[in-house]
């Protein structure tokens, strides 16, 4: 594949490029022109860890006018930085369903970094998808589905790319576990890499991504960050990606191999968990070019497409100087949170999620008296920010642990959020804030409602928390939340529970508490946690949040953590809600689930193609002009471009039906023909979030693209549209169907 890699990928050929990039890919060829092969060398390997101010840098080049580029973690705000906004983790912007929302928590994300003169934010996470459902990092990612994914991709990489800061895609790919991340071979087969796993990341290089990540294990039995396969077979020419793939940190384990294999830069540049003689790059490579083991055309096509991402996104032209120092907090820069609290709260309130609500037990209206209960609803004593990269779980969870963490600048609990509204209403409060049961129940029988905070963590594998080394060991709430809940519930009152969590847990010892009334999936809210709550639990806005992932009643009914050599990833492409369908699995609570303090009611199905119109109406069939086969178009960012264009459109008018203001998504399910080969029974291809007024009723459209309505065929290795009947399914969830039709192709 070298010699495909070589080819002039980054110039003509592809369409549909951002207004700069032909301009920027030539700027490129220029600076690159007068380049010495050292310092071409520099360009693409780190200067080495801590011997920066970002945790990656590299080596200027003056004469071009070129920075010691700066790249920075993380996911939901800015690692190692002092005065920046802590905003919900990634899971809690897909729990919003909400396409606008997503994007502008990506611009202001990117509004932070390029003030503190970062160039390159590690951000936004698809790998995890979130296969697994213990798995550490799933948080860091949007959803436990490659639609939903990868919108949020694409949203979250125009917002940051917006302000002119570079965005990252990351891990690419197949890193679905923190046991043995950095030895574990992820053996997928064809269909489902292309199906799920690379899905999401088509997204991002659709939208221009400046760069990606490749990750810590092995696909097929080759790393990541070494393999022809995934980087220059599958990503380059297969996707037609023209930006630059950088490791992940400490993720090369060569210098030939990975240079002829497509990574483009190397970080942090010199080993920091191994002896010395781990630097593969620097000097390495100019070794290794010299003595024609790499091409130096190959070192020329890594620079090529870095500094052509520093041109395209005009990092050239009075972008602000470095100013963050990683390893003296106390010596960063300026404080760049604007207004970002505005649209953190708004994300954490928006992808709060309401499971149960008996006999209308929320809304709060004014309670005489109020019991709050549980570690989880108070920030911890020793400082929001006392456990380094979030490496603990003591008080109120906001945000899981690891690189992927911020810094709070404060962080909003619970208590003193609903103090401050307790206060207002004359709402007398009765607070244990540990998970003493005992204390529990006392402040319980002082109140006329209890309500209980407990919660769920993991991170990244390098930090074990109570046992839990990234991934999560069981998917309990931990310090014995069931019986806290359990004996709360004991007492008598109507008890509400709320659930902050990294991921999915088993309810179902909660759900056999008679008193349990109402539940409140608060999931990792960041610095505006109980502000957000506060919105939600008295109703001044409305819960319009849906379960990005399935909640299962056993634990057993998801794929498992694989602890050995190989995870050969056997539930192939049944995963989360798919393997629920497939298998017959009822779910607690499905993918898509969500309740509202209003309801909602759909109608007037219609399905239109770009030759034929059916009519509305339930059932409605559609014989369209939409052409079977494979793609055939030409190849671009994200490749066949023709997997891009619109074929079908599909609406439907949604109604407030009840008597308060809110939002209600509105989701689209495809299944395949029987002609296709097995295939999950329904697959999210569309959703749309409306705001809609007590008897409002509002359009929610759907537009298909022609890979939507695809399947990999691992023959012709290409996208087809199978010939026959694909069913159309429009609801609240992806158990809820409202509305059902029909297109024939």
């Amino acid at each position: 594949m070298l010699g495909a890699l070589l080819l002039p990928l980054l110039a003509a050929g592809f369409t549909e490029a951002r207004d700069s990039w032909e301009r920027a890919n030539e700027r490129a060829g220029r600076a690159l022109s007068g380049l010495s092969l050292e310092q071409k060398v520099g360009i693409v390997t780190g200067v080495g860890w801590t011997k920066g101010p970002c945790v990656g840098n590299t080596s200027p080049v003056p004469s071009i006018g070129y920075p010691s580029l700066c790249l920075q973690d993380g996911p939901l705000g800015i690692r190692f930085a002092k005065g920046v906004t802590a905003f919900p983790a990634g899971i809690q912007a897909g729990s919003t369903w909400d396409i606008n929302l997503i994007r502008e928590r990506g611009k202001a994300m990117g509004e932070e970094a390029r003030g503190l003169g970062i160039h390159v934010l590690l951000a936004p996470v698809a790998g995890p998808l979130g296969k697994i459902a213990r798995g550490g990092r799933n948080w860091e990612g949007f959803a436990a589905d490659p639609y939903l994914s990868g919108i949020a991709m694409k949203e979250t990489i125009d917002g940051i790319q917006s302000v002119g800061v570079q965005a990252c895609a990351k891990h690419w790919i197949g890193n679905e576990q923190e046991l043995r991340r950095e030895t574990i071979s992820s053996d997928i087969k064809d269909r489902e890499l292309h199906e799920l796993y690379m899905w999401p990341f088509v997204d991002a290089i659709k939208a221009d991504v400046a760069s990606v990540m490749c990750s810590y294990n092995k696909v097929n039995g080759t790393w990541a960050c070494d393999s022809d396969d995934v980087n220059n077979r599958l990503l380059k020419n297969e996707l037609g990606y023209r930006g630059y793939v950088l490791s992940d940190w400490n993720a090369q384990h060569s210098t030939v191999q990975s240079a002829n294999g497509g990574l483009d830069m190397t970080m942090p540049g010199t080993d920091f968990n191994q002896p010395p003689g781990s630097i593969y790059w620097g000097p390495n490579l100019t070794a290794a070019v010299r003595a024609g083991e790499v091409p130096e055309a190959r070192v020329n096509d890594m620079v090529r497409r870095i500094l052509a991402q520093w041109y395209a996104l005009d990092q050239d032209r009075g972008y602000p100087a470095t100013t963050i120092n990683s390893w003296n907090l106390t010596a960063g820069g300026p404080d760049v949170q604007g207004n970002h609290k505005n649209i953190a709260r708004t994300v954490a309130r928006d992808g709060i999620v309401l499971l149960k609500n008996d006999n209308n037990a929320l809304p709060l209206k004014k309670p005489s008296s109020l019991a709050i209960i549980g570690e989880d609803a108070i920030v911890n004593p020793a400082g929001p920010n006392a456990c380094p990269d979030r490496g603990c779980n003591t008080g109120t969870l906001a945000m899981g642990w690891g690189s992927g963490t911020a810094d709070f600048p404060y962080l909003v609990d619970p208590v003193s959020a609903i103090s401050r509204r307790a206060a207002a209403d004359g709402t007398t409060l009765a607070t244990s804030t540990t998970n003493d049961q005992a204390a529990g129940a006392s402040a319980a029988a002082a109140a006329s409602t209890a309500m209980v905070f407990i919660n769920a963590d993991s991170g990244e594998g390098y930090i074990t928390v109570e046992g839990n080394a990234g991934d999560r060991i069981n998917l309990d709430p931990w310090h014995s939340g069931n019986e806290l809940v359990a004996a709360i519930a004991a007492v008598g009152k109507p008890t509400i529970v709320v659930i902050h969590s990294v991921g999915p847990i088993i309810l179902e010892s909660i759900l056999a508490q008679q008193n349990v009334v109402a539940i409140v999936w608060a999931g990792l809210p960041g610095q505006e946690s109980g502000n957000a709550l506060v919105d939600v639990l008295y109703g001044d806005v409305n819960p319009s949040g849906k379960l990005p992932y399935t909640i299962a009643k056993s634990e057993s009914d998801y794929p498992t953590i694989v602890d050995a050599p190989n995870d050969p990833f056997t539930e192939g492409l049944y995963i989360d809600y798919r393997r629920f369908d497939a298998l017959n699995i009822a779910p607690r609570y499905e993918f898509g689930f969500g309740m509202s303090y209003t309801t909602f009611g759909f109608k007037g199905l219609d399905i239109s193609s770009r030759s034929a119109r059916g009519g509305n109406g339930y059932g409605n069939r559609n014989s369209s002009g939409i052409a079977a086969g494979p793609a055939t178009g030409r190849r671009g960012p994200g490749g066949r471009q023709d997997l891009f264009d619109i074929v079908a459109t599909v609406t439907a008018t949604v109604t407030n039906t009840g008597r308060v203001q809110g939002a209600e998504v509105a989701q689209l399910y495809i299944s395949l023909p029987s002609s296709a080969p097995e295939t999950p029974p329904r697959q999210l291809r569309g959703f749309v979030k409306l705001n809609l007024r007590p008897g409002q009723s509002r359009k929610a459209t759907f537009e298909l693209r022609r890979r939507d309505l695809s399947f990999w065929d691992v023959a012709l290795q290409e996208w087809v549209v199978p010939r026959g009947n694909f069913g159309v399914q429009v609801g609240a969830s992806s158990r809820d169907a409202r509305l059902t039709g029909t297109i024939t192709v």
